[in-house]
């Protein structure tokens, strides 16, 4: 009898104990990233999307069970390859006028040369997306090994999720190369945490590298140096760039717990070949902010997501994430530039199949009579050039797009 009251006991304080911890948890993990003034997207402790603040799952889904299939699989979802076969390429040191050279890291992770400046997007270097090593595995491998990227001027950072900030990359950046690293309300905070200071805490330089998080519609000077920075050394700045910080649509958190602390932004690089666009990771939501940052000056390219998007049959976008339909529309508003499809390919976040996002694109832009040179070849690690900025192609006929998708036409990809 005695036994089986300890462990009736030893239950009830088990129960308690977790009670304790469920409540308590939550606000140990929450973290106050940005304290600043109420705006049109922030109260006071949250920021949110101004447009419609719905970055919710579709109806009947759960976060727990998504979670479950990502970690455990889900065998009624379309298979994905353990692994692709990846070349990576070593890129040229500068790329000098306005030529422009991209390269596909893979993911969110884009390189772009131009103006002898090395423009770098959401590096993930790392092989998995998740805090202590946990979260979904690379397929694909990087397409620029670390060790052959060349110095690194300037990284965008949109978000803070884990497949968007990887902290050990950015701290290798950081420890190589000294780039200016633009993002948003909040982001600096866990970035300085890892070591990297902001751009106006140091007092040895007028002009000096680090992170520096702005709101949007904010934007900063940023250059390239020729001399190696340290906290003595002169520099000589070399072709001047204008970063500014834009709206799209999407949600951040590190945990559970603290959703939305950060902002989530797109990136505008004004540029004196034609501005560079891009998105980070979003939603359609009003549909408004693409041709607010064309109003910043004409986009001569942009890297837009296509993937990540399906998290029930069917689905062709979610609140947080556009699919190719939507990709088109952004396009379109961003006035029809030289794309790069990106956010597919490497790490697996919801349901469709490896190569669905790309697949469906091609077939919507015949289906809208949309030129398909207008979007770069979407191969991981092979550099492509951009067409210099020139006549803008016809819009992409979205109602057909739409007829397409109600008569099945883009039933087969799943």
């Amino acid at each position: 009898m005695r036994p089986l009251k300890l462990l009736l006991a030893a239950l009830l304080w088990a129960v308690v104990i977790l009670c304790l911890g469920l409540t308590a948890l939550p606000r140990f993990l929450d973290r106050i990233y940005y304290r600043g003034p109420v705006t049109a997207h922030f109260d006071g402790a949250h920021f949110f999307n101004p447009d419609d603040d719905d970055d919710r799952l579709p109806a009947g889904s759960s976060r727990l069970r998504l979670i479950a299939q990502r970690i455990f699989g889900d065998s009624t979802q379309p298979a994905w390859p353990d692994r692709v076969a990846i070349h990576p390429s070593r890129p040229s040191a500068r790329v000098d006028g306005n030529a422009m050279r991209v390269t596909w890291i893979g993911h969110a992770s884009v390189l772009i040369q131009t103006n002898g400046l090395n423009i770098l997007t959401d590096p993930v270097w790392s092989e998995s997306a998740g805090p202590f090593g946990f979260g979904p595995s690379r397929v694909a491998e990087p397409g620029v090994r670390f060790e052959d990227l060349p110095k690194i001027d300037i990284v965008l950072v949109s978000h803070n999720h884990y497949d968007h900030m990887d902290l050990t990359t950015l701290k290798r950046l950081w420890d190589r190369d000294k780039p200016i690293i633009v993002t948003g309300l909040g982001n600096d905070a866990p970035l300085r945490a890892a070591g990297i200071p902001g751009r106006h805490d140091q007092t040895d330089c007028g002009d000096c590298p680090g992170v520096e998080a702005l709101d949007w519609g904010e934007s900063t000077g940023a250059t390239r140096f020729d001399n190696p920075w340290s906290g003595e050394a002169p520099k000589t700045p070399v072709t001047p760039a204008m970063v500014h910080v834009t709206r799209n649509h999407h949600w951040d958190s590190r945990w559970f717990s603290d959703r939305n602390r950060a902002l989530w932004s797109s990136f505008v690089v004004q540029l004196p070949g034609g501005n560079l666009f891009f998105s980070g990771d979003t939603g359609l939501g009003d549909g408004k902010w693409p041709a607010e940052a064309a109003a910043l000056g004409p986009i001569r390219f942009a890297a837009i997501p296509i993937g990540a998007f399906r998290f029930e049959e069917d689905q062709m976008g979610s609140g947080s994430h556009i699919g190719p339909r939507d990709a088109l529309r952004v396009w379109d508003g961003l006035g029809r530039p030289f794309a790069l499809p990106i956010h597919w390919g490497t790490f697996r976040l919801s349901r469709e199949g490896y190569a669905t996002p790309p697949r469906m694109l091609a077939a919507m832009q015949a289906c809208a009579g949309s030129d398909p040179a207008r979007f770069a070849p979407v191969v991981i690690g092979v550099p492509f050039d951009v067409p210099a900025l020139g006549g803008s192609p016809s819009r992409p006929d979205m109602a057909r797009v739409e007829a397409c998708a109600r008569a099945g036409r883009f039933d087969a990809f799943r």
